[in-house]
């Protein structure tokens, strides 16, 4: 046999179980494949080894000294074949391996640190690799499995799959120490005369909108701006001025008393926050795992 060439696991497969089976007739049967197709199998697997494996005639089927052998060894072959396509069949059907995700800090922040403790319960056998920047991600070319981006207007289209991990109202909060020195605002025009912490420029306007429909703008005068939510945030709490933030980022904060929402009827918008995956990766198990997690509200987590 030349050493170059590889034997059909095929033809293996059907050999063991002529073998086992005691005959072409019966392995056929088992198989649901024609005797002589088998059989034809068998021959082109002797010739490709130029040995006999097998004494047949019409009334006995042996095998030969070197059949045993090979027999042997081929079904010792076929049980470590079986194996190592169990191992892929499993990888593909169970939820493990490492997930690699990007996000931003606030997304990683509000978002992504409180769902990572239900992942991890429930899934121990993923390893999360969370990459967090600020900075635009090509998920593909840089391997990321998962990408998390909070947006206010649509996604562009793209080869990436996307599902909505959220969709929340921009509320208006400020703490309890500056509303007390200047004020609860009743009305949106009373921002007019409140501190603004803008996350854009320090002209920009503000546009709310209640629950009917109406929709105001307005100009805080601004006092500082930052197009980063967690410094918002703090600057808010700090007692600088009014901020307008996600609904989930400012929420911890509301909570403890540190922020009071103001004006609760308006809202300046929503923000989706969306995730990425490329198509065939989108498709793993672990990956498959991940979202499930992450699209799930917070409040119906074990």
């Amino acid at each position: 046999m030349d050493g170059e060439n590889v034997l059909n696991l095929n033809d293996l497969r059907n050999f063991v179980r002529a073998v086992d089976s005691g005959g072409f007739a019966a392995a056929a049967r088992l198989i649901g494949s024609p005797k002589s197709t088998v059989s034809k199998r068998v021959a082109e697997l002797e010739a490709e080894l130029g040995a006999r494996l097998i004494h047949r005639t019409s009334r006995s089927f042996t095998l030969t000294e070197v059949g045993q052998e090979f027999y042997e060894h081929a079904k010792a072959s076929l049980i470590e074949a079986d194996a190592a396509e169990e191992v892929v069949r499993r990888r593909l059907a169970e939820p493990i391996g490492k997930v690699r995700i990007t996000a931003s800090v606030p997304v990683a922040q509000f978002l992504i640190a409180e769902r990572l403790p239900a992942l991890i319960e429930a899934y121990p056998r993923i390893y999360v690799d969370l990459h967090v920047t600020d900075r635009f991600v090509d998920i593909i070319h840089e391997g990321f499995d998962i990408a998390i981006r909070s947006h206010i207007t649509p996604l562009p289209d793209s080869a990436l799959m996307q599902r909505r991990m959220s969709v929340e109202p921009i509320i208006l909060v400020a703490s309890p120490a500056y509303l007390a020195q200047r004020g609860l605002p009743q009305y949106p025009i009373d921002l007019a005369n409140h501190a603004g912490i803008d996350s854009g420029s320090a002209s920009a306007l503000w546009s709310l909108r209640n629950e009917s429909g109406q929709q105001v703008q307005i100009a805080p005068r601004t006092c500082l701006s930052a197009n980063e939510a967690g410094v918002l945030l703090q600057t808010a709490k700090a007692g600088l001025g009014i901020a307008r933030l996600p609904e989930s980022i400012a929420a911890p904060s509301l909570k403890k008393n540190e922020l009071i929402h103001v004006l609760p009827g308006w809202t300046e918008g929503a923000i989706t926050t969306t995730i990425l995956t490329p198509h065939r990766r989108g498709q793993l198990p672990a990956v498959k795992a991940v979202v499930g997690i992450l699209t799930k509200p917070v409040s119906v987590m074990p």
